[in-house]
């Protein structure tokens, strides 16, 4: 009996011919990565809907949109992007400087208009002039909303426009400061502040909030976007992109959102 076991045991241990080894799984090929574009947040509505028109020629993008400065500062502490979207040529100066960006690559894409917005169930005209005065436009206590006037672009505009128009001495302690151009919009949107200071391209599709002037174009610095591809990114597609940018499709969006070009 034994040894009637040990022989079983024995032939179970013993490869079967009859049987092929499993295949192994096809290798399959690696899922391309998307594109990922740090960008302005007054560029989120028109880069969208270029990405839809980008995505259907078969690419992957990606959008990770803040103020200019804090994507810059992420960009130099080593953040994975391909592109590089600033809403002003400082923070894109800053980046190269730090050697971020490939500097063939950048060019100014498109450019903007900075307006004083008031909601529109009290919007008047303001004349945006010398000796302007905003103190009936704001009121007793209301704040002027813009962007933060040390690093976002909106707001170093803006303070630039207020000086040389002649209102910031009267103006700089009645600022509501926002993280983004977009977050100054919204207080004005929400009622929480009479009236801000943000680009024209920002009021489109925000049916609360109208435009109640224009700053003079000396008034503050060339309102420039400029675009650059990442070192150490996805320099073949970024290229692609960047190329697409320049395109009449593309360039339909952008008209689309009031954007204009260099």
């Amino acid at each position: 009996m034994r040894r009637t076991v040990l022989l079983c045991l024995a032939a179970l241990a013993l490869p079967v011919s009859g049987f092929a080894k499993p295949a192994k799984p096809p290798k399959l090929p690696p899922i391309p990565k998307p594109l990922t574009v740090f960008a302005a947040a007054s560029l989120t509505d028109a880069l969208n809907d270029i990405g839809v028109l980008w995505k259907a020629q078969g690419h992957q993008i990606v959008f990770s949109y803040a103020s200019s400065s804090t994507l810059a500062k992420q960009i130099d502490a080593g953040a994975p992007a391909d592109i590089f979207a600033s809403a002003d040529e400082k923070w894109m100066d800053d980046v190269a400087t730090g050697g971020h960006i490939l500097p063939e690559t950048r060019a100014d894409v498109v450019t903007n208009s900075l307006v004083l917005v008031e909601p529109t169930a009290h919007l008047k005209s303001v004349k945006l002039g010398a000796g302007l005065n905003l103190a009936p436009v704001l009121g007793a206590s209301g704040r002027l909303a813009v962007g933060d006037t040390d690093r976002v672009p909106a707001g170093i505009y803006a303070r630039q426009a207020l000086q040389n128009l002649g209102a910031w001495d009267a103006v700089k302690d009645h600022l509501a400061p926002a993280e983004s151009v977009r977050a100054a919009l919204r207080l004005v949107e929400i009622g929480e502040a009479p009236a801000g200071i943000v680009y024209a391209t920002d009021v489109k599709g925000v049916p609360a909030v109208g435009i109640a002037g224009i700053f003079p174009p000396a008034s503050h610095d060339p309102i420039t976007y400029p675009f650059a591809a990442v070192k150490g990114g996805h320099v073949q597609d970024a290229d692609a992109f960047l190329a697409f940018l320049h395109t009449e499709p593309a360039k339909d969006v952008f008209r689309h959102y009031g954007f204009t070009f260099p």
